[in-house]
């Protein structure tokens, strides 16, 4: 019986395969990759605090990684470590090691000797400067006052000419002048005008919102005076700076913010060239700056 052609064909079976994990790579590589991307960040931070990090801060972290040393019963280096004990002759040893490691720099006394007084000295330039704007400010708000004060009233509008005021390193400076057929004190005596009365009165209103010392200071001119029981420039310029004071007094300022009371005759004329002229008589008011309050540790030589 003869064969049909058919019945030689063979079926073919077709086995697939399934991969799974992305690909015949597979995936690690992310995460080795992930690994290498944050050492090189950290490596780059690390690179980026020593470089801004101060000498100071250098040299600590140098310390605290330097090699540290062991010492057992006054010994060092290899004799510490193999050294034995009393307990362990004839036995085997079993040395005590004790390991000593650096700590932090030292920020006490004896590293402070060093550099305090530089850090001490700085930090008083700074407080000193920072009174010293203050105080210019107050000044400034002070002559503004001042000024105001006096141009609202008409007589001493009329006399304001009279009035210099200037901020100086000691302070503030206020002076009343006289001026020709206009004088703060009758000739020859210390008995003041009704005018500079009133212009000391405005004065001592606008410094006793201040806290600061007061000098007062008496001028006369160059010429030479004898008074009827032979008081000289120095008696006159002394007690006119005196009833000055009592002016300020009885205006608000207190008697102890009176730091002087000075009479200097005609030795600080306003015009050194011109010494008998007559805007050299005057009274001077000076409000001082006040010196800072210096912190303990600034005070201390050790």
């Amino acid at each position: 019986m003869a064969k049909n052609d058919g019945d030689d064909v063979r079926p073919i079976i077709k086995k697939v395969k399934k991969v799974s994990g992305g690909g015949h790579h597979g995936g690690a590589w992310k995460v080795a990759y992930a690994d290498f991307t944050t050492a090189m960040m950290a490596f780059f931070m690390l690179l980026w605090l020593l470089n801004v990090a101060p000498p100071e801060t250098l040299a600590g972290l140098a310390d605290y990684f330097s090699p540290t040393t062991a010492a057992v019963s006054g010994r060092t280096g290899a004799d510490a470590v193999n050294a034995p004990s009393d307990d362990s002759i004839g036995s085997n040893p079993s040395p005590i090691v004790a390991i000593s490691v650096p700590g932090p720099p030292q920020t006490g006394p004896q590293q402070g000797n060093k550099t305090g007084s530089s850090e001490d000295g700085a930090y008083g330039d700074k407080l000193a400067e920072r009174i010293k704007a203050q105080e210019d400010e107050a000044f400034q708000q002070l002559q503004e006052k001042l000024r105001l004060a006096i141009q609202q009233s008409p007589e001493l509008a009329r006399v304001s000419d009279q009035l210099i005021m200037e901020v100086t390193e000691e302070g503030m400076k206020i002076q009343l002048i006289d001026k020709d057929r206009r004088a703060m004190f009758k000739s020859g005596t210390d008995e003041l005008y009704d005018f500079a009365k009133k212009m000391l009165n405005e004065i001592g209103k606008s410094i006793q919102t201040l806290p600061n010392r007061v000098t007062i200071l008496g001028h006369t001119d160059g010429s030479v005076y004898f008074g009827p029981t032979g008081e000289t420039n120095w008696e006159l310029s002394s007690g006119r700076a005196n009833a000055a004071r009592r002016e300020l007094d009885s205006s608000g300022v207190s008697t102890d913010r009176v730091s002087e009371v000075i009479g200097k005759a005609g030795t600080d004329p306003l015009y050194p060239d011109q010494p008998n002229r007559t805007e050299n008589r005057r009274i001077t008011i000076l409000v001082l700056r006040e010196a800072p309050v210096v912190p303990p540790n600034l005070t201390n030589d050790n």
